[in-house]
């Protein structure tokens, strides 16, 4: 039985550990997105600065190039971390089935030694009762 213990034990580790990668993963992907809102903000912004300003509508376009650019590279890094994201959710079922399994495995050896025992329990008492009518 102890090597059931062991397996629950090795398969709860792997679980937590897969949680706190996810957990990592799930705060880089919010980060990025929150990185992406500030970009939009900050064009949201520029726009209405060039908008009041003659001389800012100079370098309005090159700003909005390199504003374009920087929202793909961060759409991009968040396309691969949702990825990421979604591998781990996996890995994590999967360890969290594993777990179960051990889990069923451990209750089912459980429960054939409660029957063995009641099995011996009840032919210690037949015996008993086969001595006590012998005399």
């Amino acid at each position: 039985m102890s090597w059931a213990k062991s397996l629950i034990k090795l398969s709860s580790y792997e679980a937590e550990v897969l949680q706190k990668r996810l957990s990592e993963i799930v705060d880089r992907r919010v980060a990025a997105e929150l990185k992406l809102a500030m970009l939009h903000a900050e064009g949201e912004a520029e726009a209405e600065f060039s908008a009041q300003e003659a001389q800012a509508g100079i370098y309005r376009a090159g700003f909005l190039q390199a504003l374009r650019v920087r929202k793909a590279n961060a759409q991009s890094e968040i396309d691969v971390i949702l990825l990421e994201e979604q591998g781990a959710r996996d890995a994590l079922a999967e360890a969290f089935e594993a777990q179960k399994k051990y889990e069923q495995i451990a209750d089912n050896i459980r429960a054939g030694e409660r029957k063995e025992e009641g099995r011996r329990e009840s032919a210690a008492l037949d015996e008993l009762g086969l001595r006590r009518v012998s005399r």
